[in-house]
């Protein structure tokens, strides 16, 4: 490899370890949705606990685990295709390095072995994120019929479940803008930090300044205001 690809293989390696970082820092300023639907995600378990009959509450987090099953089966249908022309497609690399996108055989292994790592890492985060949304629909199952006095504690508990499962869902809907990004070093190093940036920017974005953002935002500001005690409420209407 030439020392540009080295070079934009850097840019790819602190892009994806310095994303999460950024994120949180991002979200102390101006909010994100994955820390902001924290929030939301919380206030879900606080109605989910007062409510008497729990069904909406499984239907929505079954939801969830259906979507995450799609991603984990494409995602391993696209590790499979990956991996078969890395450790299988000795009879392709030469075709595609006569087409100008890798210069060697040694080359087109290491892009190839690059997507699929981060495909792989992905499946795994979807893996992850299924078992604990299940972890989370026991929870759900086991909430009491009627909020007591340990409500507002249970619904903490269950947030602290379901919060890292969707949070493991983003990554793994993540690994595919840098899946796409390396697969663009096929086509030279120029391309791959490009694409890299590019990817990364867009995540940001979507995560800071897209119009679903500003909307989970607005609504993290309802859900954590501070609401007025029944007392209150009684007292203004006996004035």
């Amino acid at each position: 490899m030439t020392p540009l690809d080295w070079l934009a293989l850097a840019v790819f390696a602190v892009c994806w370890l310095a994303y999460e970082p950024l994120l949180r820092g991002l979200s102390r300023r101006t909010g994100a949705i994955t820390r902001d639907m924290e929030v939301v995600r919380l206030a879900w378990m606080r109605a989910m606990t007062r409510r008497e009959v729990k069904l909406l509450d499984s239907q929505l987090l079954g939801h969830a685990i259906n979507s995450a099953s799609f991603f984990a089966s494409a995602n391993l249908i696209l590790i499979a295709a990956v991996a078969g022309a890395l450790f299988g497609g000795a009879a392709m690399i030469p075709e595609v390095s006569n087409l100008g996108l890798a210069p060697s055989t040694a080359a087109v292994d290491a892009k190839l072995a690059l997507v699929t790592l981060c495909l792989a890492r992905g499946l795994l985060e979807f893996i992850w994120s299924i078992r604990q949304m299940n972890y989370c629909l026991a929870l759900i199952g086991a909430a009491p019929e009627e909020p007591g006095p340990d409500a507002d504690a249970y619904a903490q508990a269950a947030a602290e479940v379901l919060n890292p499962s969707l949070t493991a869902f983003s990554r793994g809907v993540r690994g595919y803008y840098f899946a796409l990004a390396a697969a663009a070093w096929l086509y030279g190093p120029a391309a791959f930090a490009a694409f890299t940036l590019g990817a990364t920017a867009l995540l940001v974005w979507r995560q800071s300044r897209s119009p679903a953002a500003l909307g989970v935002r607005k609504v993290r500001d309802l859900v954590s205001a501070p609401r007025p005690s029944r007392g209150r409420k009684n007292s203004r209407r006996k004035e």
